[in-house]
C-alpha cells in the first residue's frame, strides 16, 4: 500500500502559499492512489527541538551510554527517519525566510542525518533513497536569472546537498514572487506572480497522472 509523508513549515496558516500547493500535492496523490495512506507532520505549528549541547551528540555515542537528554534526542531522531522510511512518497512545502530555509526544516534535516539509520556505517551511503522527495517551494520576491536578487535563495540550492548523505533527491516545484499581491510596492509584478503560481499548480496536478491510468 502506498504512503505519503506530508510536511508543511509555513508559519504563515492560511495564509501561506507553501502550504496551499502542499494541500494540493497532497490531494492529487490521494486521487492516484485511493487505497494509500498519509502521515502529516507540521514543522511550523510543531516545530522539532533543535539539537543542543545537552542531548545534541546522541547520534555519536552508542544508545547504551545515552545520557538521558542524549537518549530523549535520539528516540526523536529515530522517529523522524522511520516516518521517511515508511513513506513511497515525501512531500515537503519550503517557505522561503530571510532568504534561507524555515530553521524547522533545518533541524528536520539535522535529524535525518544518524549514521545507522539514515547512513550505512560501513559504506557512508545513504538508506533513504529510492523513494520521492517532492518539495513545493514558496518564494515571496523573484530570484531567478538576471534579477536583482540572483542567488539570495539559500534555500532551494541548498536542501539537496542537506539530505544528499541519505541517498533523498528532491524534485522542485516553485512558485514565486507571492507577495507581490499584497505589496503596493510589487503591483507591476501581479501578473508574473499569477503565471509563476498557475505554472506551479499545473506541474503539481501533473505530478501522478500516470499512475491514474
Amino acid at each position: 500500500m502506498a504512503h505519503l509523508l506530508h510536511i508543511d513549515s509555513s508559519i504563515q496558516g492560511e495564509g501561506s502559499v507553501s502550504r496551499r500547493l502542499s494541500a494540493r500535492a497532497a490531494a492529487a496523490w490521494r486521487a492516484a492512489y485511493p487505497d494509500g495512506t498519509v502521515t502529516y507532520r507540521d514543522l511550523g505549528a510543531d516545530p522539532l527541538p533543535h539539537l543542543d549541547a545537552a542531548g545534541g551528540l546522541a547520534s555519536q555515542v552508542p544508545p547504551e551510554q545515552h545520557t538521558p537528554e542524549q537518549a530523549a534526542t535520539w528516540a526523536r531522531t529515530v522517529a523522524i527517519v522511520n516516518e521517511v522510511k515508511a513513506a513511497d512518497t515525501v512531500l515537503l512545502g519550503l517557505p522561503l525566510y530571510n532568504f534561507g530555509p524555515p530553521s524547522s526544516v533545518k533541524t528536520w534535516v539535522d535529524h535525518l542525518i544518524a549514521p545507522g539509520l539514515s547512513i550505512d556505517h560501513a559504506t557512508y551511503t545513504g538508506l533513504l533513497g529510492g523513494r520521492e522527495f517532492v518539495v513545493v517551494a514558496s518564494r515571496g520576491g523573484g530570484y531567478g536569472e538576471g534579477t536583482p536578487r540572483e542567488g539570495w535563495d539559500h534555500a532551494q540550492p541548498w536542501l539537496p546537498h542537506g539530505v544528499s548523505l541519505t541517498g533523498l533527491e528532491p524534485r522542485f516545484i516553485t512558485a514565486e514572487l507571492t507577495l507581490a499581491p499584497v505589496r503596493p510596492a510589487m503591483a507591476d509584478l501581479v501578473p508574473l506572480a499569477e503565471e509563476s503560481l498557475s505554472a506551479a499548480e499545473r506541474a503539481i496536478d501533473e505530478l501522478w497522472v500516470p499512475a491514474r491510468v
